[in-house]
Parts: C-alpha cells; sequence; structure tokens
C-alpha cells in the first residue's frame, strides 16, 4: 500500500490542457491508421468487384463499403457529441470527445481489416 502511494505522489501531475492534447494525439494516430486500413480495404473491394462477372459487373462491394464508411463518420461524430455532452461546456469535454472518437476509430478499423476475407 506505501508502495502505491508512493509511485502516485511521483507520478508527475497533468494538466486539462495536457490530457486534454494528449487525447487528440491518440486520436490522430487512430485515424490515420484507419485511414490505411479504409485504403488496403477498399482496395481490397474494388478487386472483388471486378473479379466477380457473376453479377452483371460485380456484386457492389466498393460502393457499399464507401456508403457504409460515411454513414458510420457520422455515427461516429455524433456519437462522440453527445458522449462529451455530459461535460458541456467544461474542460473534459473536448478530451471525452476524443476519446471517444479515438475508441470507435479503433474499433472501425479491426472492423474494416475483417472484411478482407481471404488474406
Amino acid at each position: 500500500m506505501l508502495l502505491i502511494a508512493l509511485l502516485i505522489a511521483a507520478a508527475p501531475m497533468q494538466t486539462q490542457a495536457q490530457m486534454t492534447r494528449s487525447a487528440g494525439s491518440s486520436y490522430a494516430q487512430a485515424d490515420a491508421a484507419m485511414t490505411a486500413q479504409w485504403k488496403r480495404t477498399y482496395a481490397y473491394m474494388k478487386q472483388r468487384d471486378g473479379q466477380d462477372g457473376s453479377r452483371g459487373g460485380g456484386f457492389g462491394y466498393a460502393a457499399a463499403l464507401l456508403e457504409s464508411q460515411r454513414a458510420w463518420l457520422k455515427f461516429r461524430d455524433t456519437q462522440c457529441v453527445i458522449e462529451g455532452g455530459q461535460y458541456a461546456g467544461g474542460s473534459a469535454q473536448g478530451m471525452t470527445v476524443a476519446g471517444c472518437r479515438t475508441d470507435l476509430t479503433k474499433a472501425r478499423t479491426v472492423q474494416l481489416k475483417s472484411m478482407i476475407w481471404y488474406q
């Protein structure tokens, strides 16, 4: 117990501004990873469309994925406004929104990766 108290006391305290910047950086990294995965998944879907001649020119995977991504982005941003609303006007609002975006973006990255079925 004493060791935990000493570790906590020795840890530098962060200001809200620092925590918000850190949350923003985490979101930027998650967004970059999702964008890279989006490009791979979208290219894969375009390739599947080109190979799938049995349905009169392809199933439309790429178009469906694009529509899905646009809807997902709207969902993410709206959902995070709601979550940040619990601190509306407060100093934790920005950090909460960024944390929400990070979490949802990481989950979407995993989802996009799982759509590349045969690799």
